[in-house]
């Protein structure tokens, strides 16, 4: 069941979501040569802490890895595509890539973006791929409106991605959010006619993240249970917002 948020519930999800915001700009800001994923969980928690809120992935528990993930980051390198965790060992260099990703709850209500940033000046290939996957979610934002479709929104991510010689990542979607941090329905990245097509209406809202691969779309995943990898080694980026569903348009409300 899709659940509508009223606009006192889209307020409250607007705090959860602009923390996560103010926390994703801090960590890229401190994404530099040196600098391990560690680092970045550390100030994570700290500015999670510090605001009163609640982290969203650590202790949340995944079936398929049987157990709970024990960081309030998803910190993902290069050909990672996501859930790769936190490490000491994991140093950021130049030409890397990192996706961030992270959630808190407030007041009972969740907010989940992610961001994929540069260390140094990327290569053309990775710059386009960043570009084309940041341009894909916006493109996705604008089709958040009343009397569309899923399937616009998933089209639209699609669309732009292979346009432009990139492959769309199938086994990771994104999802609904409120007070749970995974609701229905489900947003894949492309237009899957196995699943229904809901109608979009007022109050619902939408974690939208493209994860594109720079090379083929197919992924693994590592020892660890957690970590998925492009199988050929290819970089793969990730970008994500919520999206609220209004009278007067999408609300995107993990930034200003």
């Amino acid at each position: 069941m899709i659940i509508r948020k009223s606009p006192a519930e889209l307020e409250k999800m607007r705090r959860a979501g602009l923390l996560v915001y103010n926390i994703l700009q801090e960590l890229a800001r401190t994404v530099e040569e040196g600098v391990s994923t560690h680092d970045l969980e550390i100030a994570a928690e700290r500015m999670i802490r510090d605001a009163g809120a609640r982290p969203a992935f650590k202790g949340y528990y995944v079936p398929a890895a049987g157990s709970r993930y024990p960081f309030v980051l998803c910190t993902s390198l290069n050909d990672e595509v996501v859930h790769g965790m936190p490490s000491r060992k994991r140093v950021l260099r130049k030409g890397d890539i990192v996706s961030i990703d992270t959630g808190v709850q407030i007041d009972g209500y969740y907010g989940d973006s992610a961001v994929t940033v540069p260390v140094g000046e990327p290569n053309e290939q990775v710059k386009k791929l960043l570009e084309v996957t940041e341009a894909s979610l916006e493109l996705a934002i604008d089709k958040v409106r009343s009397g569309n479709r899923l399937f616009d929104v998933c089209g639209a991510v699609e669309r732009h991605v292979l346009a432009h010689g990139f492959s769309i990542v199938r086994e990771y979607v994104g999802h609904g959010i409120g007070t749970a941090l995974h609701e229905e329905p489900q947003v894949p990245n492309y237009v899957d006619r196995k699943n229904e097509n809901p109608r979009l209406k007022e109050g619902m809202v939408l974690a939208i993240e493209p994860m594109v691969n720079a090379g083929k779309a197919d992924t693994r995943v590592l020892a660890d249970k957690w970590t998925a990898v492009t199988r050929d080694g290819s970089f793969s980026a990730h970008f994500e917002h919520c999206v609220a569903v209004t009278a007067n348009g999408p609300w995107v409300l993990t930034r200003p």
